[in-house]
C-alpha cells in the first residue's frame, strides 16, 4: 500500500508551505459537504492531503463542522495517515502556552454531532480504547525532537461542545477528572478515522490555561491568538521535520496497532445491504463490506 500522509488544519492552520505540484481538489461525500476543498500536492515524494478544518476563512464552529465528510473526503483521497493540529487549553501548569501534546487519550463531551459512519442500514463498532496510533505518534516526537519545541508525550484531550469556552467550575471539574487539555474538535474526529481505518494521531498546541489557573484569569482571546500565531509556524515546522520520517521509512506496512483492520470483526449487519447504503460506505468500509 502507497503511504498518503493527511494533515487536518485547526485553528490557525489554514495551508501547508513546501508543497509541489499542489492544487485545490473538490471531493465529494455521500455524507455532505467536507469543510473545504482539499489541498493535494507532494513534499519530498510523498502525496500529502490537507484539510483546513474550519474552512480556509475560518467559516465553520467546531459543532457545524462536518467530521463524518472530512474524513470520508480524506480517505477518498487515499489517506493512509493522519495527523489532526488542534489549539487547545490547558489544565496542567506544566503544559504552558507554546507548549505542544502528543495526545494519547481522549474523553467525549460533544453532544450535537454525528458520531459514526454506521448509523443507516449498517451497524459497525469498533474499538477506541487506544484512540491513536503509537507509530505514527513515534515519527511526530521524533520529528519535534529536530527543533527547540516542547512536545510532551501522552495526555488526555477532554472534547467539549463549545463555541463557548468553559466555566470554571467546569474547568475543574475536568482538572479533577484527570484531563490534561481541553478542545472543541477532536472528537468524532478521532472516533471517526478510526472507524475508516485510517492511522491517525493528534498534536495539541497549547494557547492558554483555560479559566482554572488562578494567575491567568478567564480565557483572553487577545492573547491567544497571539499564542496561536507561534504555534502555527511551529506546526508547519514540525510538518516539514515528519515528512522525510514518513516517507524515509519502509513501504508502508500493516499498522502493529491495527488502525488499519478496525472493522474486520467490527460489522454486525448480516445479510443483504442496500446498495445505497454500501455506495456510500464505499471508501470508509469497502475493504470489508466488498470481499
Amino acid at each position: 500500500m502507497t503511504k498518503v500522509l493527511g494533515i487536518i488544519g485547526g485553528s490557525g492552520l489554514y495551508e501547508i508551505d513546501g508543497m509541489e505540484n499542489g492544487q485545490w481538489i473538490s471531493v465529494e461525500s455521500g455524507f455532505g459537504d467536507p469543510s473545504d476543498d482539499l489541498f493535494v500536492g507532494e513534499v519530498s515524494g510523498l502525496k500529502v492531503v490537507f484539510l483546513p478544518r474550519h474552512g480556509r476563512n475560518h467559516v465553520h464552529s467546531p459543532s457545524t463542522i462536518n467530521y463524518r465528510a472530512n474524513i470520508d473526503a480524506l480517505k477518498k483521497a487515499g489517506v493512509t495517515d493522519l495527523i489532526s493540529i488542534s489549539a487547545c487549553g490547558s489544565f496542567r501548569e506544566n503544559l504552558a502556552p507554546g507548549d505542544f501534546v502528543l495526545v494519547d487519550q481522549f474523553i467525549d463531551r460533544t453532544f450535537a454531532r454525528k458520531k459514526t459512519f454506521f448509523d443507516d442500514g449498517v451497524v459497525a463498532h469498533v474499538s477506541v480504547a487506544h484512540p491513536t496510533c503509537g507509530e505514527l505518534g513515534s515519527l511526530i516526537l521524533e520529528a519535534a525532537a529536530l527543533m527547540p519545541l516542547t512536545l510532551h508525550k501522552g495526555g488526555t484531550y477532554l472534547a467539549m461542545e463549545g463555541p463557548q469556552f468553559s466555566t470554571l467550575a467546569e474547568s475543574h471539574m475536568y482538572r479533577a477528572w484527570g484531563c490534561d487539555v481541553i478542545g472543541m474538535t477532536n472528537m468524532p474526529e478521532a472516533k471517526l478515522a478510526r472507524e475508516a481505518e485510517i492511522c491517525y494521531a493528534t498534536v495539541a498546541m497549547v494557547t492558554d490555561y483555560d479559566s482554572w489557573h488562578p494567575d491567568h484569569g478567564e480565557v483572553d482571546v487577545v492573547e491567544i491568538i497571539k499564542t496561536l500565531n507561534a504555534n502555527t509556524a511551529n506546526a508547519k515546522l514540525l510538518i516539514k521535520n515528519i515528512i522525510p520520517l514518513i516517507n524515509g521509512a519502509e513501504k508502508r506496512h500493516p499498522c502493529a496497532q491495527g488502525c488499519d483492520h478496525t472493522l474486520d470483526y467490527a460489522i454486525m449487519t448480516k445479510g443483504d445491504i442496500d446498495p445505497a447504503v454500501r455506495a456510500r460506505l464505499s471508501s470508509v468500509a469497502g475493504r470489508v463490506l466488498n470481499r
